[in-house]
């Protein structure tokens, strides 16, 4: 499999470089030469590369696809933390297309493995845990919103990301006041 694993590195390089059209070719080779149960773990690093690449590009019914494929492949990889990532970008694009119906349990399921799996970076859970505030805010949630935004904040602040932390303590601030609870510091 050094051919597959040359273009993803081919892929992630051209991302790099900002010749997109050049990853998505690299990344569909890769994903062509990976179909089949012995390479799960190259497919879904193709899979997942290739769907950032048509999201970088607005392509979002093809990301939607590849994400799909790809949260498929990490169940079948059974790697945890690459299920937890793919789930949270599913989620991110349903999002973004305006359907956190589809973007919650998305999120719900990738903050249980992260929260479940010690090798879970604090930026990671950090990253998982702000979509999912998003998505309890705009459901007029804000209680679990403010709960939400206070833990990833604490989390931007460990792993030393001040503009995670600042965008928490700006949404925090920005939500209606809890009625009859002490507010989060």
């Amino acid at each position: 499999m050094g051919d597959a694993t040359a273009w993803i590195d081919q892929g992630r390089r051209a991302r790099r470089e900002g010749r997109p059209e050049d990853a998505r070719r690299a990344y569909a080779s890769a994903i062509d030469a990976c179909r089949g149960p012995a390479h799960r773990r190259l497919l879904l690093d193709a899979l997942r590369g290739l769907a950032q690449i048509e999201r970088d590009l607005g392509r979002t019914a093809a990301a939607l696809a590849l994400y799909e494929e790809a949260v498929v492949a990490a169940r079948q990889a059974d790697d945890a933390l690459a299920l937890a990532h793919t789930l949270r970008h599913l989620g991110d694009v349903h999002r973004e297309t305006g359907r956190n119906d589809l973007a919650e349990p998305c999120y719900r399921e990738a903050l249980g493995l992260y929260r479940s799996h010690p090798e879970t970076a604090p930026l990671e859970l950090a990253n998982a845990i702000r979509p999912l505030a998003i998505v309890e805010e705009r459901a007029g949630r804000s209680a679990e919103a403010r709960r939400l935004w206070h833990e990833a904040r604490d989390l931007y602040a460990a792993a030393g990301v001040e503009a995670g932390y600042a965008e928490c303590a700006r949404r925090m601030e920005a939500l209606p006041p809890p009625s009859g609870e002490d507010p989060v510091p």
